[in-house]
């Protein structure tokens, strides 16, 4: 069984059991001003195992599935490690760092919380954005698409504007990391991807 697969039905399970188990939800999701204060250090994952209704559960889930197992597979023979590990490596690393702003901004607040595994499947989509810049992209159930770097320069455009606005109870410093990391972890494991980066969106200009 892939890790992909591992980490979405780990991941619906727990979040199942955190909407009916209201101590669970509260033990793993991400506080900063209880991490702050009490070192509950295991925060920075578990949040991304529950998730605030079924909607946002939905769409993280069904972004995990449609990008996962081709990364997972691309990472396979890249190092002596398995490639199912380099993703579980990838997916936690991208949870951990997704939440870092929100924490040093927020250590002192105790009214502060996230939930969520959007950080992370931000790390695994721009991963296969920065693999296959070029490939299409659709938008979840309707019958349209985009090339994924098109796609992946309007999604951080979009995120940078509501950071910037805030007031909507989403974190969208924790997308814009988690997409960050997951081009981070990809340059490292295989930097010719930045070259061939490039000469893929040169498919993408006209004539």
């Amino acid at each position: 069984m892939s890790a992909t697969v591992v980490i979405l039905a780990l991941t619906v399970l727990v979040s199942v059991l955190a909407f009916r188990d209201r101590r669970l939800f509260d033990t793993l999701a991400f506080e900063p001003f209880v991490v702050h204060a009490r070192r509950d250090l295991h925060r920075f994952v578990t949040h991304a195992l529950v998730h605030a209704d079924w909607p946002h559960l939905f769409v993280n889930m069904y972004v995990l599935y449609g990008f996962g197992p081709f990364v997972e597979g691309y990472l396979t023979g890249l190092t002596p490690l398995p490639g199912s590990w380099l993703f579980v490596i990838l997916y936690v690393t991208a949870a951990v760092v997704a939440c870092v702003p929100g924490y040093g901004r927020h250590k002192h607040d105790p009214r502060y919380r996230a939930v969520g595994a959007s950080g992370a499947v931000s790390a695994v989509l721009f991963a296969h954005i920065l693999i296959l810049p070029t490939a299409e992209v659709g938008l979840f159930l309707l019958p349209i698409g985009l090339p994924s770097a098109v796609f992946g320069a309007l999604y951080l455009i979009y995120e940078g504007t509501m950071h910037r606005r805030g007031g909507d109870h989403v974190a969208h410093d924790a997308h814009l990391m988690g997409a960050l990391h997951g081009v981070l972890f990809m340059v490292v494991l295989r930097p010719a991807l930045v070259p061939a980066f490039f000469r893929s969106l040169t498919e993408l200009l006209p004539g």
